[in-house]
């Protein structure tokens, strides 16, 4: 109770925080909270075992508190600072990834500093009023000595591998630099993605028809699309629309429909859903059909049937227009790829009018008369409002439809001349049938095609935009550029920036501890468990099939904070050994092992709990936050396993090493004694 009192008073200062900087309660602001609770106690767990050593000791609760607290306040304030530099240059990432991860940021770095300083206040506190003095075993109930008792089998299973692990000590180096070489080796093949599609429980369907689809038969197709998906038992209703509006680009032969599914209890994933509506779909001839999940955050991009993008661009219009069929044939025989459409229409039917000017003014007509008929015939020109008590109505003048379907009808279209007589169309202009752009797209100012895609099930986007950059490669010439547009660019760019923050963040952490410590060497020595932590994350998404996604990459933010605040736990007590009891290096960072075994356990615990609810991904778009649960709890576990070995050893020859450095290190002790000695003489 006293440890967990933390949890409410952290959320608490966080929503002050948040309020004061002006943040909404959001999917990323809520999954920071969900992560504190996991973490806020370990400080104030820190410091209540502490106490309670001293009390098992024999001190009352009042000394116990002031002398546990007096001895672990040093541990607590570096573990407290180093975990929120961790945070530090996601704070001041640029792009749309500082965006989103900005609140998460500030909103878990808030939960941790008011849970460090509560740990330091109100824990000791409590401590020292309501916890009691007790004799031994036999004054516990039967679960306390149960609990305890396994608890000290498996200290004692620790102990004597530990001592083993101290003797083979070259042996673990290797295990070591073993997972150090893996986990860069992990790095690099792991599939990598960006923003993972949430179930927000809609479905778009993007259709295409021929270049030369009438509206009425946009109409036909999109009903089709309406009875099948009418069928489909996880569909509650659907809209449709034809032709572009001013929210979506198009043109007169494309159709959206979306479609809302029915609650997430009564079907399955949206993901799920979506291939056997596309496999029905594939069955109405004519028709090109895109389904896809819509993203929870679209981020830039062109107008395009498919949620990614590929651009090509350049200046002669006839190259690009010659490359980008045989890119977007390339892109369809890629196996990883689905739904892959192009908004390169220029061969649609046309019926070119070309004026004779000459003989139209002979004829007493102008060139503005033919364009006015053509209007008047097939436009929508407005002669006259009917006015009623209730509406008003607009009168159009244009053919009857039949004649408008026609193209032979232009031969019947007939213009008044200044003398009243009626000339044909066709004395006054040659009529002739072409094929033409329906749309003409670009980028800036020069002429663009986009190619857009999907991705099959099981395929990262890291894998699909290297396959698309290989082609490219290879296929475009030196005038035709290609590059990524919307999530895709968004994921390219970000990608390179992710591995640069995670280098910094160890760096500050390094700064950061190096500063607190005043020593360059062991900062390293509490950073050697991050490769084993990174690798436990690693090999966690690849055996579930995740790709490592900007959830992931947080999850790895986030187990360099703690794993370093276990070695922070023993290197902290083992240097007070060293210092205060003058005891070598092996048998300081061996007791302060053992010593430090049960806090260890607890924060490592209180993490995985945590962290579990998002790792087993329940609830509304849980399923996209999974990574980063699949992260943190397959790294804390495999972390836990090597770090409690890796470091002691690391720790040992660390202090040869600074022993190497300096031959004559001298201690508090030996410092004070020279004082004393100084002082006598000088009396």
């Amino acid at each position: 109770l006293i440890a967990s009192i933390a949890i409410p008073i952290a959320v608490i200062g966080t929503f002050a925080v948040m309020y004061f900087c002006n943040f909404s309660i959001n999917n990323i602001s809520l999954l920071a909270l969900t992560l504190a609770v996991g973490f806020v106690v370990d400080d104030a767990i820190v410091m209540l075992e502490n106490i309670v050593r001293h009390i098992e000791k024999g001190d009352s609760p009042m000394a116990a508190a002031f002398k546990g607290s007096r001895e672990i306040g040093f541990t607590i304030l570096s573990m407290t600072i180093s975990l929120v530099a961790v945070f530090i240059p996601v704070l001041f990432m640029g792009g749309v990834l500082g965006r989103l991860l900005h609140e998460f940021a500030v909103s878990i770095s808030a939960a941790i500093l008011v849970s460090g300083f509560v740990s330091l206040t109100l824990t000791p506190m409590l401590c020292s009023r309501f916890l009691k003095a007790h004799g031994g075993a036999e004054q516990h109930g039967k679960f306390y000595r149960a609990t305890e008792s396994l608890f000290n089998s498996g200290l004692g299973l620790y102990a004597r591998t530990l001592q083993a692990s101290l003797r083979w000590k070259r042996t673990v180096l290797v295990v070591a630099a073993s997972t150090l070489g893996f986990t860069v080796w992990l790095l690099v093949i792991v599939p990598k993605g960006f923003i993972p599609t949430e179930d927000t429980g809609r479905i778009m369907v993007n259709t295409e028809a021929a270049q030369d689809a009438s509206f009425e038969a946009m109409v036909r197709y999109n009903r089709q699309v309406g009875d099948i998906l009418a069928r489909n038992p996880y569909v509650e209703n659907f809209s449709s629309y034809i032709g572009a509006s001013s929210r979506s680009s198009g043109s007169g032969n494309t159709g959206r429909i979306f479609a809302t599914l029915k609650p997430r209890s009564e079907r399955p994933p949206a993901s799920d859903i979506a291939p056997g509506i596309r496999a029905e779909l594939a069955s109405i001839p004519g028709l090109r059909s895109a389904v896809q999940v819509p993203p929870g955050i679209r981020i830039g991009g062109r107008g395009a049937a498919s949620v990614y993008q590929y651009t090509l661009y350049g200046s002669d219009l006839q190259e690009l227009y010659r490359v980008a069929p045989t890119m977007l044939e390339k892109l369809r025989e890629l196996p990883g790829l689905i739904d892959v459409t192009s908004d390169l229409q220029i061969t649609s039917p046309q019926l070119i009018i070309d004026i004779d000017r000459d003989k139209t003014s002979s004829l007493g007509l102008s060139a503005q008369q033919v364009e006015d008929t053509l209007y008047s015939a097939y436009g929508s020109r407005q002669v006259s409002t009917i006015y009623t008590p209730t509406n008003q109505y607009f009168v159009i003048l244009e053919l009857e439809k039949k004649y408008q379907r026609d193209p032979r009808s232009l031969a019947l279209l007939h213009l008044r001349n200044r003398e009243g007589k009626l000339i044909p169309l066709e004395s006054v202009a040659k009529i002739r049938e072409s094929v033409g752009p329906l749309s003409v797209a670009h980028m800036g100012q020069v002429p663009a095609v986009t190619l857009a895609f999907n991705l099959a099930p099981g395929v990262s986007l890291s894998e699909a935009t290297e396959a698309i950059e290989t082609i490219a490669r290879t296929e475009l010439p030196a005038t035709i550029a290609g590059t990524f547009q919307g999530t895709a660019a968004a994921f390219t760019s970000s990608l390179r920036g992710l591995g640069w923050m995670l280098l910094v963040a160890v760096l500050v952490i390094y700064i950061v501890l190096g500063i607190l410590y005043e020593d360059f060497v062991h900062p390293i020595t509490i950073l050697s468990g991050l490769p084993s932590a990174t690798f436990g994350a690693l090999v966690t998404l690849i055996v579930f099939r995740e790709e490592l996604n900007i959830y992931g990459y947080v999850g790895l933010i986030m187990l360099i904070g703690i794993v370093k605040k276990n070695a922070i736990m023993m290197i902290d007590f083992a240097l007070d050994a060293q210092r205060v009891h003058r005891k070598p290096a092996e048998e300081a960072i061996f007791e302060a092992c053992l010593v430090r075994f049960r806090p260890i356990m607890m924060t490592t615990l209180a993490a995985l709990a945590g962290t579990l609810p998002i790792a087993l991904g329940h609830g509304a778009g849980a399923e996209a936050r999974r990574t980063l649960g699949l992260a943190v709890c397959g790294g804390l576990i495999v972390s836990q396993l090597l770090t409690l070995y890796i470091t002691p050893v690391f720790y040992i020859y660390m202090e040869r090493f600074t022993k190497h450095l300096s031959p004559r290190p001298v201690s508090e002790i030996e410092e004070a004694e020279a004082a004393a000695a100084a002082g006598g003489m000088a009396k």
